[in-house]
């Protein structure tokens, strides 16, 4: 079994600051990309940013320059630093992460149960 789990959600206002943790737990062999999606009210989930296990990342437009993804390999978990927040990054976000598992063979897509993050005054 794997296990995403995210910390660091909350409320905060407009020009805030916030860092999500999300730490993969369970039978883990190697996490691979791992990535924070996000999802707004009535509208579809949407990649922020992903991190491969070698470091490279990669950004949605709408966040890049004011969040950082980054990533301990050592403790499967990843982070975003999320800078200059603006009331439009309101949503749930979810952490995602393809893994493969101890003694599988192949990889599998997880995800987390998602944090909620709230901008506003």
């Amino acid at each position: 079994q794997v296990q995403l789990v995210e910390s660091g959600g909350g409320l905060v206002q407009p020009g805030g600051s916030l860092i999500l943790s999300c730490a993969a737990s369970g039978s883990i062999f190697t996490a691979y990309t791992m990535a924070w999606y996000r999802q707004a009210p009535e509208k579809q989930r949407e990649l922020v940013a992903d991190i491969t296990s070698s470091g490279q990342t990669n950004y949605a437009d709408s966040v890049r320059g004011r969040f950082t993804i980054s990533r301990d390999n050592d403790k499967n978990t990843i982070y975003l630093q999320m800078n200059s927040l603006k009331p439009e990054d309101t949503a749930v976000y979810y952490c995602n992460a393809d893994i493969r598992r101890l003694g599988v063979s192949n990889h599998y897509n997880y995800w987390g149960q998602g944090t909620q993050v709230t901008v506003s005054s």
